[in-house]
């Protein structure tokens, strides 16, 4: 039961398929249109190259399902039965079993009184899918009830799980009952303070004449609380209202990720959270015997395709903004809209996806345009100052008991001097990539503008050239995006959200050690070594004047002589 997702970056041995296209012009984003020549891509399988081989690593992506259990006591008995599981490994209870039977009593009860139609909803239960590994590191019982206790103390409720493997022993996971209630600091009890009578369907009536038969006999189901017995007892608060919310699930699903995250010793076993409202389209699992495996192997690489381009925009600062307006207009509502008039055609998946590539690509290229621009105008203005310019020099050292503590530097801090390294190196393999499709495009656009006999005689080794060009432009793609993964990131948007907070918490600290170092000067009288440069000259003025005097005085003494 495990959802297994696999992005762009982990797809080894894939062939690239697009469709040979080029495309000038550029609209939708910001003011001036550019003409920008653009090759989508060209029908080309080929082995990955070293320096752009696709990861081994697979991303795993969590799976927790959650459901509603109208008969909560037998299905706490079906989990836990070692007679109806054959693979059972562990139970763990959080309170007593009589428990349950209170809880379906009170929600029962709670649900005749409310008179809406349908099942009652007496608990829930979640089905959390674990790596393999946690079963061969052989400790199921700790493991269930560290599972189990984070949810009680996180949410406040009681608890029944199980852990088990279905039959073929390929799923590997744990059942988790939860209430949707609490139990009362003190139970509410009431007591009847007269005679009170309840016809067949428990509903209150006022006299006992209601209940009776033609005989005056009470009828059969109908039941007379006599006065002074207890008629009603609540041991529970009302229902939780966060667990009916939609994002609950998502939260657990983060939660138990987090700590799934934890256990395992393999970073192969590491799971993540797919963000389906995110820039990134997930990739889907082809099952065996599927007969639609070829279709979707195909939509796979388009979205493979789309991911990758997905990195380039983000560590080329195209604004997120821009990127998920992108996939909205380009991805989301197409595809919506192409399912309402024509139904569900996966082959048209491939049209849409192209077309939103396209559009991609061309807004990095104009991003990457702007930058440069910016860049090279900065480099003319900050021109380098005059070496000989005066610098302030410290003033004095505070003694040791003086000193201010020290600032220290957090982990996010620490971090940031290799992920800072990392995002040179990203920036590096993304200019080559710009500068190699610049080039390509030169390629396309001498090619579109043969005429004659040159149209015969150049057309193939312009081709040629162009393929060429394609296959580096792909490989540097993969290996950008590789890049990334393997230092242990999930993509680039994740490193590059992680790069930020790394460099504000580098330049917080950056800060402080300055404010630090000026807190232990002291404002001694400056020497020599410390003078304003002013200060220094009208002291070498001084000195000059008066070894001026001693010359002219001892000339005189000299002539007296």
């Amino acid at each position: 039961m495990l959802s297994v997702f696999r992005p762009c970056r982990e797809q080894s041995h894939a062939g690239m398929t697009y469709t040979n296209a080029v495309a000038f012009g550029y609209a939708g984003y910001g003011n001036k249109p550019t003409t920008i020549p653009l090759i989508l891509s060209v029908h080309l399988s080929f082995p990955l190259s070293e320096e752009g081989e696709e990861s081994t690593l697979t991303t795993r992506h969590s799976f927790i399902q959650m459901t509603k259990l109208s008969n909560v006591r037998g299905r706490i008995t079906y989990i836990s039965s070692h007679a109806r599981q054959e693979h059972l490994y562990a139970v763990y209870e959080t309170t007593e079993r009589s428990y349950w039977t209170e809880l379906a009593r009170c929600s029962q009860q709670e649900f005749k009184k409310s008179g809406v139609d349908g099942k009652c909803i007496e608990a829930r239960e979640l089905i959390i899918a674990l790596p393999e590994s946690l079963y061969e590191q052989g400790m199921p019982d700790i493991l269930l009830k560290s599972f189990t206790d984070k949810f009680k103390e996180k949410y406040g409720v009681e608890c029944v799980a199980a852990l088990h493997h279905n039959k073929r022993m390929t799923n590997f996971h744990i059942h988790l009952i939860f209430s949707e209630r609490q139990l009362l600091a003190e139970p509410v009890i009431k007591t009847a303070t007269r005679n009170m009578f309840y016809d067949e369907h428990g509903n209150h009536v006022r006299t006992k004449k209601e209940i009776l038969d033609e005989n005056g006999n009470i009828r059969k189901r109908c039941k007379v609380i006599r006065k002074g017995e207890i008629y009603e007892r609540n041991l529970f608060t009302s229902k939780n209202t966060r667990f009916k919310q939609e994002d609950f699930l998502d939260e657990v699903k983060l939660f138990y990720t987090r700590m799934i995250n934890r256990w395992v010793t393999d970073e192969k076993d590491r799971l993540t959270v797919f963000d389906h409202n995110g820039p990134y389209l997930a990739t889907k699992k082809i099952g065996k015997n599927n007969p639609k495996a070829e279709q979707i192997e195909k939509d796979n690489k388009l979205r493979m395709d789309w991911n990758r381009e997905v990195d380039r925009a983000i560590i080329s600062e195209v604004s997120m903004d821009d990127i998920l307006q992108i996939k909205r207009e380009h991805i989301t509502e197409p595809v919506k809209r192409s399912i309402e008039r024509y139904g569900n055609k996966p082959e048209m998946l491939s049209l849409i996806l192209n077309m939103a590539i396209a559009e991609l690509v061309l807004l990095i290229t104009k991003v990457l345009e702007d930058i440069k621009g910016i860049h090279s105008r900065l480099q003319r203005e900050n021109a380098p100052e005059d070496k000989n310019k005066a610098q302030k020099q410290d003033n004095g050292i505070l003694t040791a008991d003086a000193l201010p503590p020290e600032p220290v530097m957090t982990p996010e801090a620490a971090a940031y001097p290799k992920l800072k390294k990392i995002k040179t190196e990203l920036d590096s393999q993304n200019a080559i990539i710009f500068e190699a499709e610049k080039l390509r495009g030169s390629l396309e656009i001498e090619m579109s503008n043969l005429k004659g006999l040159a149209k015969l005689t150049r057309k193939g080794d312009l081709q040629r050239k162009i393929d060429e060009k394609t296959d580096y432009i792909n490989r540097l793609k993969v290996g950008l995006s590789n890049m990334v993964r393997n230092s242990g990131f999930e993509n680039m948007n994740e490193f590059l959200l992680t790069f930020r907070e790394c460099r504000n918490a580098y330049t917080d600290y950056q800060r402080q050690y300055e404010s630090w170092k000026n807190a232990c000067r002291k404002p001694d009288t400056p020497t020599h070594k410390d003078e304003k440069l002013s200060d220094k000259l009208a002291r070498l003025q001084r000195e000059a004047a008066e070894n001026q005097n001693s010359i002219s005085r001892q000339t005189k003494n000299r002539g007296a002589r």
